[in-house]
């Protein structure tokens, strides 16, 4: 049992010796007035999909897509391995080996929901009703993003009424959107490329993103358009923005930036501080290393020529006068 514009499958599988041909065949009605057409791959308006393979036994699996009501009806298999089972002037010594589905297509029930759409609000209540189903409701449960939910929580935003076939329709919870920055504070080198970028959380997500640069003047902002004097290269998907900024200069681009996303619920907007280093910044740590290294080689080379005494030579005690053991 199907709805309207869903896919059935059947598959069929047979064994024989030698390896028989599988057929379909499409029984339409009652007897005696029922009709019997065989389908083929590509059959009703392409909607009919036949793969088969013939290794060791004979495998055959029927696709119908895309149902409509008149899909309705009994899906034979046929298999049959007699050589003259496809000579219409010489009746099969075999009869085909039939085994037979059926396919039952419903119309879509009627799903209303109450209400269609939630938007900017703190707390809701969702109902759904189901009229006219295709066949008795054995129970509903709530999901939410495909997921189900324990205890049919009331933020859930999709009903689906248990049936069979099973049928479902879609409440829409919208939000304005949650931006933040990926990273809040950003450095760079001089003459380098800074990469900001924020990011979008909730439903629906933005479908535009700006970017500015913000002044020392209070209020004031720069609007940022890709592509501007090849200095700024914007990216955009639905959830995330990126910021490329070019030949980075300390006088110019350091600064802070702002994001803004918008979708048909409302905005919001984060910011990022932008850092540019002098090129020679990298320098400064092993400029300051090698001084250290000096100073500490001098101090070292000062304490060992105070810590020893010039050493005494032989001529130097050549004039002393001699020691008086008594009287002098």
């Amino acid at each position: 049992m199907k709805l309207i514009e869903d896919s059935a499958e059947l598959d069929c599988e047979v064994i024989g010796n030698p390896i028989p041909e599988v057929q379909w065949w499409f029984i339409e009605g009652e007897e005696p007035d029922e009709t019997v057409t065989q389908l083929f791959d590509g059959a009703r308006e392409d909607r009919v999909r036949i793969n088969a393979t013939y290794i060791h036994h004979a495998t055959s699996t029927l696709v119908l897509t895309n149902l409509m009501l008149n899909d309705t009806g009994i899906y034979e298999c046929r298999a049959s391995n007699d050589p003259d089972r496809n000579d219409l002037r010489t009746p099969p010594k075999v009869k085909w080996i039939r085994s037979q589905a059926n396919v039952i297509v419903f119309e879509y029930p009627n799903i209303m929901t109450d209400p269609t759409v939630v938007s900017n609000l703190t707390s809701a209540t969702l109902s759904c009703n189901l009229t006219n189903p295709p066949s008795p409701i054995r129970g509903h449960y709530w999901t939410k993003n495909g997921k189900t939910i324990e205890k049919s929580q009331s933020e859930s935003d999709t009903l689906t009424l248990n049936t069979e076939p099973q049928a479902n329709s879609s409440i829409e919870v919208k939000a304005p959107p949650h931006v933040v920055a990926y990273k809040h504070s950003e450095s760079a080198n001089e003459k380098d490329k800074a990469a900001l970028v924020c990011v979008s959380h909730g439903y629906p997500l933005p479908t535009d993103w700006n970017w500015f640069k913000l002044s020392e003047v209070e209020g004031e902002k720069e609007a940022i358009f890709n592509g501007t004097n090849d200095k700024y290269e914007i990216k955009n998907t639905p959830n995330k923005t990126t910021l490329y900024v070019k030949d980075l200069s300390i006088e110019a681009d350091m600064g802070v930036y702002e994001c803004v996303g918008t979708s048909d619920v409302g905005k919001a907007q984060d910011k990022i501080q932008l850092r540019v280093r002098s090129q020679l910044a990298a320098l400064w740590p092993f400029l300051g290393i090698v001084a250290e290294v000096i100073i500490l080689v001098t101090i070292i080379f000062i304490y060992e020529k105070k810590r020893k005494p010039d050493e005494i030579t032989d001529d130097d005690d050549s004039g002393a006068a001699p020691l008086c053991l008594d009287y002098c």
